[in-house]
């Protein structure tokens, strides 16, 4: 039971509600990043954000509109396993960057098993944006950023969650990956800039 996310729906209901009493960030709309390390449940969690602020936002009567809210993966962004320092430099560049300006962001999807970038992504501007994955939370558009959710796991939760999805065959390109990010982590100071601290096996917001 503890490498499960529990309270998932409960967690991002309570964010939910802290991200829209704030104001804009990102143009006219408001960021959510979720980050932590490899395997914390960021995905897990975005996943549920994106269906409470649909939600949320929903016209009294009307049907959901996704186009209030847009979700963009940092994995997807990463040029496998070594391209944590370029994919967030994308992200700041070419995604945050027009958004702030009020013009569409966009990015090419990286395919991890043909190891190539693939199809062009545009990121419409929109009420919400939620950014998950290691690094989404980069200083480097901080301004930007209405909520940083900082999620709490512990280690051996994370690669045994990791190597589940991957397979132990990758237990080497974890450890590699670990590294990395434990010094980005630790120049960005993402954990120390979180406006809130999610423990990723119980649920509790901190």
């Amino acid at each position: 039971m503890t490498a499960r996310f529990r309270h998932v729906d409960a967690v991002a209901r309570d964010i939910v509600v802290r991200v829209l009493q704030r104001p804009p960030t990102l143009g006219a709309g408001r960021l959510v990043c979720v980050d932590g390390p490899a395997g914390s449940g960021k995905t897990t969690l975005a996943a549920a954000l994106d269906r409470e602020l649909r939600d949320a936002l929903r016209a009294p009567g009307g049907p959901a509109d996704r186009a209030h809210v847009r979700t963009v993966h940092m994995d997807n962004v990463f040029a496998g396993w070594s391209g944590l320092a370029d994919g967030m430099s994308t992200i700041a560049l070419d995604v945050i960057g027009p958004l702030t300006a009020g013009q569409p962001g966009r990015y090419r999807r990286y395919d991890w098993h043909r190891q190539v970038f693939v199809e062009e992504r545009v990121v419409e501007p929109c009420e919400v944006l939620v950014i998950e994955g290691v690094g989404s939370g980069s200083t480097a558009y901080d301004e930007a950023i209405t909520c940083l959710v900082w999620i709490d796991t512990p280690p051996d939760v994370r690669l045994m969650r990791g190597l589940e999805r991957d397979g132990d065959h990758m237990r080497e390109h974890w450890r590699a990956w670990r590294q990395q990010e434990e010094e980005m982590f630790a120049r960005e100071r993402t954990r120390e800039r979180a406006d809130l601290v999610v423990d990723g096996t119980r649920g509790a917001v901190t």
